[in-house]
């Protein structure tokens, strides 16, 4: 059978019905479980078929698959699936034939190790090395702050390949509001901030603007036949030195002075807010940094909660102050 991209999405949804040890599911709720994943990672709506699911299962349970321990549990006339013991085909030990392509994967892989744009390489490089490579050692030695099941995973190949390719990109998009969005973008980039993957490009909405789509919003995304824009005026490298995060403000850079408390100055000395920050002051723990404000620069000043002060300019600490201001009230209240 066939590993495509809609059969790997149906064996995963399967993985995780059979992995719930607290719901039954039927051969109805296993055919909506692969419907619905294979809708949200691709936007085609499959209509899988029982048949279909059939030759799944028969294909995890073989030596070609997984070898996957699913059980039938008859109730009634009906019959419903789980494994009967722990298991998940992500846990599975590569084979020796799955080694070698991996290893060679890898050493093409390596290749862009250092390369400016492919910082994120390091770390997956790393997560997978960690993984695969400790032959007969079940135990990993670095441990990578993720979720596994991540939906940004499922386009970050593709995407990626886009960019190589230069391929002009119809996206599906839908906010956290619930709202869908369609744009054309002409992708350039692929960045990670704090365990999200965003993808950067220039929006044919919005005439030479540079767009910040974030991957888990992503609904959908196919190649369209259009001439694609190339990148002649952006340097990557330097595009987010003046900023802390993806998100870059159509602002002038600021110099953001703070105080932190004693306990907290240490943690920030080892790791540096921003890449211009300097000390100002050791004995009182005043540091500054250079940026362009934006959302993230206050959510990292959030983030320290009251070990930290903000003292300059005056607008930032107005707004960090209204915003505690705000946040009190809702605490001043008994909760409902």
């Amino acid at each position: 059978m066939s590993t495509n991209k809609q059969a790997m999405i149906r064996y995963q949804a399967l993985d995780k019905c059979f992995r719930n040890k607290y719901r039954r599911f039927y051969m109805e709720d296993l055919i909506e479980a692969c419907n619905n994943a294979v809708y949200e990672l691709t936007g085609i709506d499959p209509d899988v078929k029982r048949r279909q699911i059939f030759n799944d299962i028969n294909y995890m349970e073989s030596p070609e698959g997984w070898e996957a321990p699913i059980e039938r549990y008859k109730e009634g006339r009906r019959v419903y699936y789980r494994y009967y013991k722990d298991f998940s085909i992500n846990e599975r030990p590569l084979n020796d034939k799955e080694m070698d392509m991996l290893t060679q994967a890898i050493t093409v892989l390596n290749r862009f190790k250092g390369m400016p744009q492919f910082e994120w390489m390091e770390t997956l490089l790393t997560n997978l090395q960690d993984k695969f490579f400790l032959r007969g050692n079940n135990d990993h030695i670095i441990g990578f702050e993720q979720n596994v099941d991540y939906v940004a995973a499922n386009f970050l190949t593709d995407l990626f390949m886009a960019i190589i390719n230069r391929q002009v990109l119809q996206i599906k998009y839908r906010t956290f509001k619930g709202i869908d969005k369609e744009w054309t973008l002409h992708p350039y980039y692929i960045k990670q901030y704090n365990n999200r993957w965003f993808l950067f490009g220039l929006n044919n909405g919005v005439k030479g603007q540079i767009t910040n789509v974030p991957l888990d919003r992503i609904v959908s995304f196919e190649a369209v036949p259009m001439q694609y824009i190339q990148n002649d005026s952006i340097n990557f490298d330097e595009y987010f030195d003046d900023v802390i995060g993806v998100t870059i403000p159509d602002k002038p850079v600021e110099t953001i002075l703070l105080q932190f408390d004693k306990e907290r100055f240490p943690y920030v000395l080892s790791k540096p807010l921003h890449g211009s920050m300097k000390v100002k002051d050791k004995e009182f723990g005043m540091v500054e940094i250079s940026v362009k404000p934006n959302k993230e620069l206050i959510s990292q000043i959030f983030s320290f909660g009251d070990q930290v002060e903000v003292l300059a300019p005056m607008w930032l600490r107005e707004l960090v102050k209204k915003k505690i201001d705000a946040l009190s009230k809702k605490y001043a209240t008994s909760a409902h």
